[in-house]
């Protein structure tokens, strides 16, 4: 899955190049791109077709429209907001399939570009039906991937059309991805620290598991925290336990104990009677919990633990926040890992989600080696699965 074909590798000029992105942005009141990363992160593939001379068609989806056109996911405030960044025209096809479409592909000149509509106005895209991929492909002669954020999906226009069009390759933010989590994943510097954080140990648990074979350390922060705490015997309050966890809670820590891995948890946390919760909440010990008081953040105890830890590391991993770190109250433990990162001269990568809007409302996105744009694909390749939208991609000759 990490030895694939780059944009690099292919001659352009002239080609109609099918590049699916992931333009799953959100949207404001007005309608308006509220919040581009997305789009700007595939903005150097796209102005490499443009400047090759490539006739470029993006592709991408927005929202859940359940398969039937619907206005308001509609691409068009993208392609205009694009058309702002690239400083040139970025025309919207009507529909992504179809003669309409087809004409529109023919009349385009080395660096045009044109946006496809959603392609989950057709139920056929997340089938990945065979007759609906043959239409998205009958428009191009080379396929480009750089929608990371949708490559756990096999869909036609994230896998079958990369079957129906040669070469098919990853486009640079692809790249980037397989290389860093790929490299994380199979020759870490070491030592390499996984620090994993979000509400349920559930969503995670795939993931320590692969990380086990593979990590120094891993820190445990945020609601799955409790899960593994109850699992050694520690009362938690009223805090998000997930019961039918934590006998393979109990497991991965044995696991972890016979991996030479160390398996940190919280050592105190910030609690409170309830999320929503502003002035009323303290910091206690594992030894004195309230009984009946949850806890929404990692301590300063453990704040300092971990950053030593951190501090000592040359490659980590980040994916989850370590507590409720949308209500400010509960955002220390989540800001400090994020400052102790930012600090850090490892390799650090962010695995998208929560984790990236954290490090966002830091304000230190840019001093992070990488920041992963999938959430739930970056999940599943630190669990280990392989994704359809690589694995259908060409490999190096």
């Amino acid at each position: 899955m990490y030895n694939k074909m780059s944009l690099r590798e292919v001659n352009l000029k002239g080609e109609r190049v099918f590049c699916r992105v992931d333009f799953n942005v959100p949207l404001d009141d007005d309608g308006n791109v509220s919040d581009d990363s997305r789009i700007t992160a595939a903005l150097k593939t796209i102005r490499y077709i443009i400047d090759q001379g490539g006739k470029l068609i993006l592709a991408s989806h927005l929202g859940r429209p359940q398969g039937k056109p619907d206005p308001k996911y509609s691409l068009a405030p993208v392609a205009a907001h694009l058309s702002g960044l690239l400083g040139k025209q970025v025309r919207l096809a009507p529909e992504c399939i179809g003669p309409e479409v087809k004409k529109m592909v023919e009349d385009l000149g080395e660096g045009d570009v044109l946006l496809l509509e959603n392609v989950r106005f057709h139920s056929e895209e997340e089938k990945n039906d065979h007759i609906f991929s043959r239409q998205l492909a009958s428009l191009a002669d080379i396929y480009v991937n750089d929608a990371f954020g949708a490559a756990h999906r096999a869909h036609a226009s994230t896998e079958g059309v990369a079957h129906m069009l040669s070469p098919a390759v990853a486009g640079f933010l692809m790249e980037d991805e397989i290389r860093y989590l790929g490299k994380a994943l199979t020759d870490p510097a070491r030592p390499f620290v996984g620090v994993l954080g979000g509400a349920k140990a559930k969503d995670k648990i795939p993931v320590i598991h692969n990380l086990l074979k593979k990590v120094d350390a891993l820190l445990i922060g945020g609601g799955m925290a409790y899960t593994f705490l109850k699992a050694k015997g520690q009362e938690v309050g009223r805090s998000l336990v997930q019961e039918d966890q934590l006998d393979l809670a109990r497991r991965l820590l044995t696991e972890a104990d016979s991996q030479g891995v160390d398996f940190l948890l919280p050592e105190d946390h910030v609690v409170a009677p309830s999320v929503e919760s502003v002035t009323e909440f303290k910091i206690c010990s594992n030894g004195d919990f309230p009984p009946t008081w949850m806890g929404l953040d990692i301590g300063p105890a453990t704040v300092e633990k971990y950053t030593a830890v951190l501090n000592s590391a040359a490659t980590v991993v980040w994916n989850g926040p370590m507590g409720v770190f949308e209500n400010e109250t509960f955002a220390k433990g989540t800001m400090a890992i994020a400052h102790a990162l930012a600090a850090s001269k490892a390799v650090t990568i962010i695995g998208g989600g929560d984790s990236m809007a954290a490090v966002k409302q830091a304000g230190l996105e840019n001093r992070m080696t990488h920041i992963s744009t999938g959430g739930g694909a970056s999940l599943e390749f630190l669990e280990g699965k392989k994704l359809p939208g690589i694995q259908a991609l060409n490999d190096k000759m």
